[in-house]
């Protein structure tokens, strides 16, 4: 990455700092119950969170780089609870500050890297919930983040999160038996109101079970069936368990999955899904090292569309979508204390499920730190060096966050 586009990148992160710091809200609200519905809307608790970043990307197969400096401004109020009933409303608008010299996927910039951060003002959430013992039901457009997010979340890292319109019926406790089910009718993606792909609608209901076996061991299933009225062939249907464990020091994490087509999907297959990880602290380090695998049947990837991608396979995104002979992804994770702050480094190889095609490998470095109580710091830094499988990637972010 040239000097000049982290020079660039510092001094648009002491702009934005130098900007938040005055800022002051209202203290969170009470979260009692109200006695009263106009106690519960007056009563309600107002946050502002901004975040700018800059993302730099060089790709081999492209001449010019890319540097997109934007910041995401987050409004949100949350009311009290009346009678168990509680609402809310979230309010996202991303700015490109300076040239927007990157592909947001909208902007018709084709001849840079993409930065999947559009620009535009969207309602992030607005919905209503009710709430009583360990049942929950929410109504509108929300979040939801299942477990490690591996089959579903709201791919928090991009500017533009994605959120989902539908209803959301939640029991139980993590210290008994959880169910969670929702029916979705339109996937609000990351990509924004102006992209043709800024939508998934259709039928898709999530299922989620999980039971203690004992203290320290949980067994998860999940059951995603996906419908859907454009992207026809992302239609499908997911089975898979997890089982997580803890043996004196060391976590371990098992997963297991089947996908096939569902709905109108032309495609015809039944790929399978295989998780390993070990986890333990060696000395001050925490390590984790794995095997994760995406299979393939009859030339198609196992797929993983409502998932927050950015977490797995590499910080630099280069499976979004499963390639059709699948992913096998060997990993090595460390993570430890530093300077007030915490650092990690990660190591993927990644190779063809099917047949013997090597992808390619990549390292990752991270920083983050909290610098007041309001702000934090976190640079990052990815280096994909392509096989048979995409092209030499280089990325880098600064990002600075002030949540009031």
């Amino acid at each position: 990455m040239k000097v000049s586009a982290l020079v660039h990148a510092i001094r648009q992160c002491l702009l934005v700092a130098a900007g938040t710091s005055v800022i002051v809200l209202p203290a969170a609200a009470d979260t009692v119950e109200a006695k009263s519905l106009t106690g519960a809307l007056a009563n309600g608790d107002v946050s502002l969170d901004l975040r700018y970043r800059f993302e730099g990307v060089e790709q081999d197969n492209l001449t010019d780089d890319a540097r997109a400096s934007t910041l995401r401004s987050r409004l949100t109020w949350d009311s009290g609870s009346y009678l168990g009933f509680s609402t809310g409303l979230e309010l996202d608008d991303v700015t490109a500050i300076g040239d927007d010299d990157y592909n947001s996927t909208v902007n018709g910039n084709t001849d840079f890297p993409v930065v999947a951060d559009p620009v535009g003002t969207e309602v992030n959430r607005v919905f209503i919930r009710y709430s009583k013992a360990d049942f929950t039901a929410t109504g509108g457009r929300q979040r939801i983040n299942l477990d490690n997010q591996r089959f579903v979340g709201g791919v928090g890292w991009r500017q533009n999160e994605q959120t989902y319109d539908g209803y959301r019926f939640q029991y139980g406790s993590e210290k008994t038996v959880s169910l969670d089910y929702s029916y979705v009718y339109n996937v609000n993606r990351i990509f924004g109101e102006d992209s043709a792909k800024g939508d998934l609608g259709g039928d898709i209901q999530i299922f989620r079970a999980s039971y203690p076996l004992a203290e320290g061991h949980r067994l998860t299933g999940y059951l995603l069936d996906l419908d859907l009225d454009q992207s026809v062939n992302l239609s499908s249907r997911t089975l898979a368990l997890n089982y997580d464990g803890t043996f004196g020091p060391v976590k371990a994490r098992l997963g297991a999955g089947q996908q096939q087509e569902a709905g109108d999907s032309t495609l015809d297959y039944s790929a399978p899904y295989y998780l390993a990880e070990l986890a333990t602290d060696l000395g001050p380090v925490n390590t984790r090292v794995g095997y994760e695998v995406l299979g393939s049947d009859n030339g198609v990837g196992f797929a993983t569309p409502l998932a927050t991608l950015h977490a797995f396979q590499g910080f630099a995104d280069q499976f979004l979508t499963t390639p059709a002979e699948g992913v096998e992804d060997r990993y090595l994770n460390l993570s430890s204390a530093l300077l007030g702050g915490k650092v990690g480094l990660a190591y993927h190889r990644f190779d063809a499920a099917e047949g013997s095609a090597r992808w390619g490998n990549e390292v990752d470095v991270s920083y983050g730190r909290a610098l007041t109580k309001q702000l934090s710091f976190l640079v990052k830094y990815a280096s994909y060096s392509a096989d048979d499988y995409g092209v030499d990637t280089d990325k880098v972010w600064l990002m600075l966050s002030a949540r009031f």
